[in-house]
């Protein structure tokens, strides 16, 4: 328990860091992204009105009133002006090429920069991209068109070094908050485990101190019956005691569990047998109630788990059925292979289903009645102790309603 405490308190920690670190660093790399596509953008802008003339500076801008950090100073963008990889083409009032300039790369020759160059004149939107080139079309100074193309592989080289960079540190970081937060958990769980312990402690000894005082009522209620003969009153105690004695068994047993105090003994067993032989002793109480039984189980199914363990398991879910069915209904079980896993399931049908999610059947204590009558003669906790038993025999339990009047138990054990 305090275990599994702790793991869920460093999983909704991390969760929360890790969905700020995220956020950190979607939030940088957008930001950058963004900066290097308007340096790409601007550094086009020039070199279309500049026609690539490296010896005249571009005109000199004021800001645009961006935001910092998105707003570039004049002489950066002149920097980025005459360090960039391009090539220029320009097309004259006819649409005729009239001079291709790549001087300025060396991976484009003239007859495919050109090439490239009439099929963005082609394109409405006069913006684009080509392979690590990004273009612009538009009318330079000398009333031509001019279209530039700029090589954008240094860019996308920076982009992808702070993108891996940031991932790094960000990862780094993730690490030494994962050790902070393990360590911190201990600490941060401590009264709640002290008292889930005190809890714990209180039960086992409260359930071992009761356990004497029944067992001398008991005794003397067949005392009574012995010398004076049973009476109604006799029988009452005698009834009583019997189930509270059940109910502290059980309780007890919970405790236990809850501390990891039960040994088991895995073996490997034939399910199928044992589920044969479970639903053989609850047939007598189902023909009380004129409940019709309908199973289907596949033979060979082999198990490893405590035997002992999965045994009461079954006549939990078994006994469960037969005292929740309605008179003259169903029992439905079935036993299968499913996804490597050998897959019990148990429906009975009853009068009414439970208005309480599904998952709430296997709260301690928890009766679909609202008056908690004892009339079924449970205790309200078999199904909390089903669980407990199907999580020490690594399976898993689980409820869900079958309209209109069916509640359907399915367990899984791992083979």
């Amino acid at each position: 328990m305090i275990k599994s405490l702790q793991r869920r308190f460093v999983i909704a920690a991390m969760t929360a860091i890790t969905g700020l670190i995220l956020l950190l660093l979607g939030t940088i790399n957008a930001a950058n992204l963004m900066m290097i596509s308007q340096r790409m953008d601007r550094t086009l802008e020039l070199l279309c009105s500049t026609g690539g003339d490296m010896h005249s500076p571009p005109p000199m801008q004021k800001p645009s009133g961006r935001p910092f950090p998105f707003d570039f100073p004049p002489e950066n963008e002149y920097g980025a002006f005459i360090s960039s990889g391009f090539f220029i083409v320009r097309f004259g009032p006819n649409g005729e090429p009239s001079s291709v300039d790549v001087s300025r790369t060396y991976t484009v020759s003239e007859e495919e920069a050109l090439e490239l160059a009439l099929e963005a004149l082609e394109k409405d939107s006069g913006r684009g991209e080509y392979g690590h080139f990004r273009y612009l079309v538009r009318e330079g100074p000398r009333h031509d068109t001019v279209a530039a193309f700029l090589d954008t592989s240094g860019e996308s080289g920076s982009f992808w070094r702070v993108l891996f960079l940031s991932a790094g540190i960000g990862l780094g970081g993730w690490g030494l908050m994962l050790a902070f937060v393990a360590l911190l958990s201990r600490k941060a769980i401590r009264p709640i485990a002290e008292n889930i312990e005190r809890q714990k402690q209180f039960v086992t000894n409260a359930g071992h101190e009761i356990k004497t005082p029944l067992a001398i009522i008991q005794s003397n209620a067949e005392a009574m019956e012995l010398y004076n003969g049973e009476s109604k009153w006799s029988s009452n105690i005698r009834k009583q005691t019997v189930r509270l004695s059940g109910l502290v068994n059980d309780m007890l047993m919970l405790a236990r569990m809850d501390e990891g105090a039960i040994q088991t003994e895995p073996v490997d067993f034939s399910l199928s047998e044992l589920l044969g032989s479970s639903l053989e002793v609850f047939s007598q109480p189902m023909e009380d109630k004129n409940i019709r039984l309908e199973s289907n189980i596949q033979s060979g199914i082999m198990i490893h788990a405590d035997r002992e363990q999965v045994r009461r398991l079954l006549s939990i879910l078994l006994d469960n059925a037969a005292k929740y069915a309605n008179d003259g209904g169903r029992i439905a079980v079935s036993l299968e292979k499913s996804e490597g896993r050998a897959a019990l399931r148990l429906e009975n049908t009853c009068p009414a289903l439970p208005t309480a999610p599904p998952d709430k059947l296997f709260d301690r204590f928890y009766r679909a009645d609202a008056a908690r009558t004892q009339k079924s003669g449970g205790y309200g906790i078999g199904l909390a102790v089903a669980r407990s038993l199907a999580e020490a025999s690594r399976a898993a339990v689980s409820a869900r309603y079958i309209q209109p009047d069916t509640v359907c138990f399915t367990v899984k054990f791992r083979q």
